[in-house]
């Protein structure tokens, strides 16, 4: 049992690197190759007499229900197979769940966002690609940089702030702080344990990942409002 349950770990461990790179990619990919894919059926919704911002959303969380169902499926029917009783590894698995649900709802917004912003194709993909990028490794090097230059100054409120801007960072935070991983991150890891491991810290987390889901929702719509199609 003791070997089955270090092999979960592990597996978790291997899903989190997973769950959190291709969560966003797919997220931001599908949401946009379905938005250009159906732009004419959506012009032809937009001639009834049927209000944009439910047409817009009901094609966005169709989408990202969708995607959260897979997801979601894809990982829960292995993990019962070889699952294991220990409360624990399914404490770390839910949060992997939570997590991967999360990133795939706010990428799908940012990806019907990018989309309704620009007509040209090339365009939409480029831009979704880059945004991806930048927040899935760009942003950590530029996290890193700021914390080597600061390093003779307290970091701790600073590495927290830009975490907590960044759903991916603070999706890799989390996981690792349930699977133990912050051991090795010296102080930078011990602030992250001493704040996430609250009550609050993990009120703030959901907080700000529920905001990065409403703000890119609430940006389509208005956008979607105003633009002529």
């Amino acid at each position: 049992m003791l070997y089955l349950s270090t092999d979960l770990s592990r597996a978790v461990a291997s899903l989190m690197n997973v769950v959190i790179i291709l969560s966003p990619l797919i997220g931001m990919l599908f949401g946009v190759m379905y938005y250009y894919n159906s732009r004419e059926f959506i012009e032809l919704l937009l001639a009834q007499p049927i209000k944009r911002s439910s047409i817009f959303l009901g094609q966005y969380f169709g989408l990202a229900v969708s995607l959260s169902l897979s997801f979601f499926l894809g990982i829960l029917l292995p993990f019962i197979f070889i699952g294991s009783g220990e409360i624990k590894i399914w404490l770390n698995f839910i949060t992997l769940i939570v997590s991967g649900v999360f990133l795939t709802f706010i990428f799908s917004a940012l990806a019907y966002f990018v989309s309704i912003r620009h007509e040209n194709k090339i365009k939409g993909f480029a831009t979704a690609i880059a945004l991806w990028l930048f927040m899935a490794v760009i942003y950590d090097g530029i996290f890193l940089l700021l914390l080597v230059f600061f390093n003779e100054y307290p970091t701790d409120k600073l590495a927290l702030g830009i975490v907590m801007l960044n759903p991916v960072d603070q999706a890799r935070i989390l996981m690792m702080l349930k699977l133990d991983i912050s051991a090795i991150m010296g102080y930078t890891g011990a602030v992250f344990q001493k704040f996430f491991g609250t009550s609050l810290g993990m009120t703030m987390s959901l907080l700000m990942s529920a905001l990065w889901v409403i703000f890119p929702v609430w940006g389509m719509i208005r956008y979607a409002n105003r633009k002529d199609f």
